[in-house]
């Protein structure tokens, strides 16, 4: 059976594994730290405005299993705060072991506290990744016929020291696990950074999350009952409208972010905001005894991503690189967990293409998951398009959605699309040629 190694277990490194052993292949998945999902273990929001197109579409191509565990594991449902609309709240707290379980059954080989540090690279091939096991004292090997680079590109503590506020102690964990290091970079290939709209490299991570017990019985209630509190900010401690333009997440850089607080329930108290000084945030209702859960410096600063993309066709094949592909933030400028699964789920599915000998496959411009992988490539190429996020939910992707007539919220309208494509069942279906397959 053919091999796909994927480097990197957070949402798009489960959906490429997903999607690579449906495709027929043996699946060997890497990851650094002690447990999957990376940022979607503090995350959880999904099918929040154009999302949710992007999910029923996900679904109608068979490759949707890891949206219908987070709409099994959701907390609230279908509900609505400042922009946004059909949201589910996943549950931090058990949505990790559901998608392991999912990919186990499935028998998919993870590797956990396994940090790959070298390659073999040969002909523009990479062959075979080396990884220490945490601690360290164990160096294992893995060979594949094709690779998939999921490494994500926040981190290592140097960027959110030069770049940001200092290390912030979030939920990657670089002083324990050791920083990422992407495969395609190893090989040579020149990963391309981000910037914000002043020119600076970079984007702060979207939201910080509070411990839900720090906050006041009141709040506690209405997030437990409807998912949603928005606490209007006294004028004199709102952030500027400037200061929510360093998030990665652009849909949020709305008045009501600067002149509310927003939490959502997600577990934890998910605050829609980069950061909060503590002593200001402790002067808003609600909020006397507030504590940060991650980051633990949350009243600093957060997390910097995009500091490493990887150049790569509409196939999510890495560009001067015959065998890997990538998907999540290392596809480009692509903010969420939607979008890493999708591209993770594009990328793993032609990693097994590629190693079954088949031509990968480009998603068509007809539905939003080809588009937008498209429309982001395009525009990273430009000085103006890789200052900006792109995203289902909201900001300039979300308005080209509803220009381009792609954002439908009817479930058949959407079947209906992607049937025309000529996609429904794609990701579901086994590649032929295979003597095993997964079903």
């Amino acid at each position: 059976m053919k091999k796909v190694v994927i480097v990197g277990g957070g949402w798009s490194g489960t959906a490429a594994a997903l999607a690579a052993r449906k495709a027929g292949c043996e699946v060997h998945l890497l990851e650094r730290a002690d447990m999957l999902l990376g940022t979607g273990l503090v995350g959880g929001i999904m099918r929040n405005n154009g999302r949710f197109t992007a999910t029923e579409e996900m679904i109608a191509m068979g490759g949707g299993e890891l949206f219908k565990i987070c709409d099994a594991n959701s907390r609230h449902k279908n509900i609505e705060f400042p922009g946004h609309k059909n949201v589910n709240l996943y549950d931090v707290s058990t949505i990790e072991p559901a998608v392991k379980n999912a990919l186990l059954a499935a028998g998919i080989n993870i590797y956990l506290k396994t940090r790959v540090k070298d390659i073999d690279l040969a002909g523009g091939r990479i062959g075979k990744v080396f990884a220490d096991v945490f601690p360290g004292n164990e160096t294992i090997e893995l060979t594949g016929d094709a690779f998939v680079d999921v490494s994500g590109t926040a981190g290592p503590q140097g960027n959110c020291m030069k770049y940001g506020n200092g290390c912030a102690m979030c939920i990657y964990r670089c002083p324990t696990f050791g920083p990422r290091l992407s495969i395609a970079a190893r090989a040579g290939i020149k990963e391309i950074i981000g910037e914000k709209p002043d020119g600076t490299f970079g984007a702060m991570s979207g939201s910080c999350k509070l411990h839900k017990d720090s906050l006041s019985p009141a709040v506690r209630e209405e997030l437990n009952r409807t998912g949603v509190c928005v606490i209007p900010v006294p004028p004199a401690l709102r952030k500027s409208m400037d200061s929510l333009g360093q998030k990665a997440c652009q849909q949020y850089a709305l008045k009501e972010f600067a002149e509310n607080i927003v939490l959502l329930d997600t577990g934890h108290a998910k605050l829609m905001t980069a950061y909060y000084p503590l002593a200001i945030l402790r002067q808003i209702p609600g909020c006397a005894n507030a504590r940060y859960e991650d980051p633990y410096a949350g009243d600093i600063g957060n997390s910097m991503r995009y500091f490493g993309m990887l150049p790569r066709d509409n196939a999510l094949k890495v560009e001067g690189l015959a065998n890997v592909f990538c998907g999540g933030e290392k596809a480009g400028l692509l903010v969420g967990h939607t979008e890493a699964i999708v591209t993770g789920t594009v990328a793993g599915h032609n990693a097994a293409r590629f190693a079954l000998g088949h031509k990968p496959v480009e998603l068509p411009a007809s539905i939003a998951c080809g588009d937008a992988i498209a429309h982001v490539r395009e525009r990273m190429q430009t000085k103006e398009g890789i200052t900006k996020k792109y995203t289902f939910s909201g900001a300039n992707y979300f308005q080209r959605m509803q220009a381009e007539g792609l954002y439908t919220t009817d479930i058949a309208a959407i079947k209906a699309r992607v049937e025309a494509a000529g996609l429904t069942g794609l990701f579901a279906t086994p590649i032929s040629g295979n003597e095993e397959v997964w079903a």
